[in-house]
């Protein structure tokens, strides 16, 4: 087992939210020289709890949880607003990066015994139709891993449990929603 890693650089460090089970399961084992299982551990409190500080997952030792502060990170979309509608639609406006430009909406639509997500998988689209606010953007880059499974986080903290019987996802790439649309394939 390591011990006294140095700190990453801000841009060297893993976010965790990037990784799949067996992704993190690696990275504890190769990066962190630790047992898998703490990959489980860390996955609870991210993705059941929705706590991205370290020092709040209070099942990992202080030396493990100091590893995690130097290699890892959780970054999760910034909620710019969050806009719940009577009839139980919930939209929300997510900052992607930190430079403030690139913003996608994510929405949970309600229905009698389930519900859907829609995700965005891109930033902007390149059509220009001109019924669609996010082709003012234009096209500007796909969402990473991460981006993505950072709005279902968003979501489902904000939401609270919804049973799995209800759970539905979609993944919107407004370039290909907006094709189908203008009746490309």
């Amino acid at each position: 087992m390591r011990q006294n890693l140095p700190r990453a650089d801000a841009a060297a460090r893993q976010n965790l939210l990037e990784l799949d089970r067996e992704g993190l399961e690696r990275f504890f084992a190769e990066t962190l020289g630790e047992q898998r299982y703490r990959a489980h551990q860390v996955m609870k409190w991210i993705h059941h709890r929705y706590v991205t500080d370290f020092d709040q997952m209070t099942d990992l030792g202080k030396a493990l949880r100091a590893k995690l502060h130097a290699h890892a990170e959780v970054v999760v979309p910034n909620v710019v607003f969050d806009k719940p509608s009577a009839d139980g639609t919930h939209k929300w406006l997510l900052a992607m990066g930190t430079d403030g430009k690139n913003a996608i909406e994510t929405v949970y639509i309600p229905d009698k015994g389930r519900g859907t997500l829609c995700v965005s998988s891109q930033v902007g689209c390149g059509l220009n139709c001109t019924f669609c606010s996010t082709a003012t953007q234009g096209f500007n880059r796909n969402l990473t891993t991460a981006e993505i499974i950072g709005q279902v986080w968003v979501a489902a903290r904000h939401l609270g449990n919804v049973p799995h019987q209800q759970r539905r996802l979609q993944r919107i790439g407004q370039d290909r929603v907006a094709a189908e649309a203008a009746g490309f394939q």
